[in-house]
């Protein structure tokens, strides 16, 4: 085989391509500054003991951060908590936006009132969306109101363990899901009609065009909500540190790995190295689940 010839770059080449970084120089810049470098920051606290307050120090200690992990408790409570938020929110929101996405999409009258009320929720801060959720789901609060007139059971949906979680999953469900919808229901729009033109000719109904056209032809889509919602989940932090008032309470019930990297960062003496080493464990938990998804979704193409 012949060997290539390597390319000779003349000074016009060059100088073009140092006009090029020169333009990019102010995002690289700020890339480096505010994400690059933070990340790395972060990895060299989680190999060493870290004390900021009074004189500041870093103590070496290798892998000692990652083996903690493995005798804390609250980190495996923690992380439970957070997978099985991310089982049950995740399917719900991505099964709901596609859902509530048909249905604008359908011809439906008034779609567009109903387009701005579905969406109403993903623009409300979620600092207040939690204290809005947090007086309704009082003892006396206005879901309770609701249970009670229909003769179902009320609950203590924010002193109750078992309970307590399942009630930020409520709320991020209805939150985040019209978030996606925007996004199938612009999808929805792109399909051909001809497709649903040949399965009328095949003699398939509303629901069987439903399974076997849109949805196929939306897997792309898919992807990409199931992974952003993947990333979303196992962030989660302000709603569970305002339900529980940073504790993650009650009984560890709403703890969640963010929150216990906030608390083990800012809440306690000496452990930002091994709040770092967390942040570093659920960084790479986030890539493998993203690249298990993205594995198997083998068909990227709309059509």
């Amino acid at each position: 085989m012949k060997k290539q010839k390597k390319r000779k770059y003349t000074k016009r080449d060059l100088r073009e391509a140092g006009q090029g970084y020169l333009f990019l120089s102010p995002m690289i810049f700020t890339l480096g500054l505010f994400i690059i470098a933070p990340i790395l920051y972060a990895v060299f606290l989680a190999f060493h003991k870290v004390e900021l307050l009074g004189q500041t120090s870093f103590t070496f200690i290798g892998f000692d951060n990652f083996v903690r992990m493995f005798d804390d408790f609250r980190a495996g409570i923690a992380l439970k908590n957070t997978a099985f938020y991310v089982l049950i929110v995740v399917p719900t929101q991505t099964a709901l936006a596609l859902f509530l996405a048909a249905t604008l999409n359908a011809g439906m009258k008034g779609q567009k009132f109903f387009r701005i009320v579905y969406f109403l929720p993903t623009l409300t801060s979620s600092a207040v969306l939690t204290l809005i959720f947090m007086w309704m789901y009082n003892q006396n609060g206005l879901i309770n109101h609701i249970l009670a007139f229909f003769n179902l059971p009320t609950y203590n949906w924010i002193g109750d363990p078992s309970v307590a979680l399942i009630a930020i999953m409520i709320m991020n469900i209805w939150a985040t899901a019209p978030f996606f919808m925007v996004i199938y229901l612009a999808a929805l729009q792109d399909i051909p009609d001809s497709l649903y033109e040949a399965a009328d000719l095949d003699g398939a109904n509303a629901i069987q065009k439903f399974f076997h056209v849109t949805v196929p032809m939306l897997r792309p889509v898919t992807s990409f909500v199931i992974i952003m919602g993947i990333i979303g989940t196992f962030q989660l932090f302000d709603q569970s540190y305002i339900f529980s008032g940073g504790s993650g309470g009650p009984d560890n019930s709403t703890l969640t790995v963010v929150l216990l990297i906030y608390q083990y960062a800012f809440s306690s003496m000496g452990t930002m190295g091994y709040a770092a080493a967390i942040a570093f464990m659920l960084a790479l938990i986030i890539l493998v689940a993203t690249l298990l998804q993205r594995k198997f979704s083998k068909d990227e193409k709309i059509y």
